[in-house]
């Protein structure tokens, strides 16, 4: 998939930090993908979503899994196992986005078969420019399984 698509790529994005929702979101809608970013906050609800479960029934089947660790309810590591040992769901690339850089949640989430695991960083400019490199390598480089 590229950018040229006539449907969007579809990312969900699961984060409970309002902050980065907002940066992401916005980061997103001026980059040059054609995307639609769907949000969820706690882990619970990111599982209904992708098993489209209510109020998730009509969700579309999401392209790229942007997922935090540090979650309510049901923790990253949970919803990471949870996605990757599910049939439907283990091909749907999942790329760590945490706050965390301590090297048992990098080796772990590597167990569980996370596609990537990328430490935010504090700094505003910096975080902007991860989510640029997000999009630039996961939706323009790589090249996405079909649904």
């Amino acid at each position: 998939m590229s950018g040229n698509t006539s449907r969007p790529i579809e990312i969900l994005l699961v984060e409970d930090s309002p902050g980065d929702i907002r940066l992401t979101q916005e980061v997103l809608r001026d980059g040059k993908i054609y995307n639609n970013l769907n949000v969820v906050e706690d882990g619970v609800q990111a599982l209904a979503f992708l098993h489209k479960e209510t109020p998730y029934e009509k969700a579309p089947s999401p392209d790229l899994i942007l997922l935090d660790l540090n979650l309510p309810k049901k923790d990253g590591q949970a919803v990471l196992a949870e996605i990757k040992t599910d049939e439907k769901l283990r091909r749907i690339p999942v790329v760590i986005l945490t706050t965390s850089a301590a090297e048992d949640d990098i080796i772990k989430a590597y167990d569980l078969h996370a596609n990537c695991y990328i430490s935010k960083p504090i700094d505003l400019d910096q975080f902007i420019q991860v989510v640029k490199s997000i999009e630039q390598f996961w939706l323009t480089i790589v090249k996405l399984p079909p649904e």
